[in-house]
C-alpha cells in the first residue's frame, strides 16, 4: 500500500502520541485562553518528560501514560474547564548504608 516516510514506532510511542493528540482535540473543545494554556501545559509536560525521562525506564513512561489518561479523561469532561501542571520527579535517593 503507502510507503511510511518515517521511523517506525513502538507500542509504547504510539502510546504516547495518541495520548498527546487526545490533549490537542480536547483542548480544541475548550475556550480560545483555556485552549492556549492547555496546549502549552501539554507541550510543555510532554517536552520536559522526553528530556529528563530515561526512555528505558518504561514503568515510569507506564506510569506518566496512566496518569496523563486520567488526566486527558478528566479535561473531558464538559464541567472541567482547564488543566494545570503538576512536577512529579524521580528523586535519587541515596541509600543509607552507603557513604
Amino acid at each position: 500500500m503507502g510507503v511510511s516516510s518515517g521511523p517506525r514506532l513502538s507500542g509504547m510511542q504510539k502510546q504516547v502520541l495518541r495520548l498527546y493528540r487526545g490533549f490537542l482535540r480536547v483542548a480544541r473543545t475548550k475556550s480560545a485562553e483555556e485552549r492556549r494554556r492547555i496546549e502549552s501545559v501539554v507541550s510543555g509536560e510532554f517536552r520536559r518528560n522526553s528530556k529528563e525521562v530515561d526512555r528505558k525506564n518504561f514503568l515510569y513512561i507506564e506510569y506518566l501514560l496512566r496518569r496523563g489518561n486520567k488526566q486527558l479523561d478528566q479535561l473531558k469532561s464538559p464541567d472541567t474547564v482547564g488543566l494545570s501542571s503538576v512536577h512529579v520527579s524521580l528523586s535519587k535517593t541515596k541509600d543509607p548504608n552507603t557513604t
